[in-house]
């Protein structure tokens, strides 16, 4: 851990001796009472957080004192096709290392149905995934999460312009579909831009040539990252990380 992560409420609490928090503190850190970490409140400030007691029960009762804010995070949304269970929770947590702000996970054509009955959306893991993404960066900020059931009621919603989205951008977006099949452009080519960033990625069979006219019609910008056929996973990845270049160039 990066950093040590709290919820609001968990400060004037004690942290169990199982929480992991505690145990890296403790075990990891060897940090004793009177020391201070690397702290923030999820969702809200960086700072230096204390241990103001070890407990005869292991447990332990931190201090926070507030410092900076953390670094805003990229004006990029990424929509991907659901995956297997293991997959998506390694790509909430890289898109949430990564800085992105919003991330939409989408049924497709090609896709394989069973993969949206996972329980991740639904016990937990997916909000574990983006706080670890989080405390690897030294950040407190999560981006939204949202599913759409395909990529037509995705299009249809435009979260990316609706004022009920919880992170509408505030210009119009470029908006790419990746697509390695029937490309119009690489992404690599894409000129820095002032102009926040949609990246849709497909699942790994790619998108249904229905899907692709869909795209299309809706003005997205279907673009390749090679010629190789990508796993979802290390697409989301390298799609961010050649966003990251158009943005901040």
């Amino acid at each position: 851990m990066n950093i040590i992560l709290f919820e609001e409420y968990e400060l004037g609490h004690n942290l169990a001796r199982r929480d992991e928090r505690t145990i890296h503190l403790l075990k990891v850190l060897h940090k004793n009472q009177g020391d201070t970490f690397d702290a923030g409140i999820l969702g809200g400030t960086l700072g230096t957080g204390r241990i103001e007691k070890i407990n005869f029960d292991k447990s332990i009762f931190v201090s926070f004192k507030a410092g900076e804010p953390p670094a805003p995070r990229l004006r990029l949304r990424i929509a991907f096709a659901f995956v297997r269970q293991i997959q998506i929770r390694r790509i909430l947590r890289e898109l949430s290392n990564i800085g992105v702000s919003a991330i939409d996970i989408i049924g497709t054509d090609t896709g394989e149905k069973s993969y949206r009955d996972t329980k991740l959306l639904t016990d937990g893991g997916s909000h574990s995934a983006l706080v670890e993404g989080a405390v690897q960066a030294r950040d407190t900020q999560l981006p939204s999460l949202a599913v759409y059931e395909n990529l037509d009621e995705w299009l249809k919603r435009r979260s990316w312009e609706s004022t009920e989205s919880q992170t509408p951008f505030d210009r119009i977006p470029l908006l790419f579909a990746m697509d390695n099949i029937r490309a119009e452009g690489s992404l690599f080519h894409i000129s820095p831009s002032s102009r926040p960033i949609v990246i849709a990625v497909g699942p790994e069979r790619g998108w249904s040539d229905r899907e692709r006219d869909m795209f299309e019609k809706n003005g997205f910008l279907r673009l390749s990252m090679g010629k190789r056929a990508l796993r979802t996973e290390t697409a989301c990845t390298a799609a961010a990380m050649l966003a990251m270049r158009i943005i901040e160039s």
